[in-house]
């Protein structure tokens, strides 16, 4: 399962659960497509990996399984590089 981290690890921006304009990459690290396209490049600075779309869980699951309240904020994302 994953967690559905609640934030944008660059720029701290909320990101709803049910949102497919979220990026993660392979360690969930978790960031928003404006982050993702236009600092990140398509690349997480933390494992060098590939960023994918956030898959987005229906109501049911979501209501189980509820995302994550941890926030996790790197603001050196924009010089840091895997």
């Amino acid at each position: 399962m994953l967690q559905i981290r609640p934030s944008c690890e660059c720029c701290d921006r909320d990101l709803a659960p049910e949102s497919p304009d979220v990026l993660i990459c392979t360690y969930e690290c978790t960031w928003c497509r404006e982050c993702a396209d236009t600092i990140l490049h398509g690349v997480c600075p933390n494992c060098g990996g590939e960023l994918v779309r956030r898959p987005v869980p229906s109501a049911r699951r979501l209501a189980q399984d509820p995302p994550s309240t941890v926030r996790v904020f790197n603001p050196d994302c924009r010089t840091v590089r895997a």
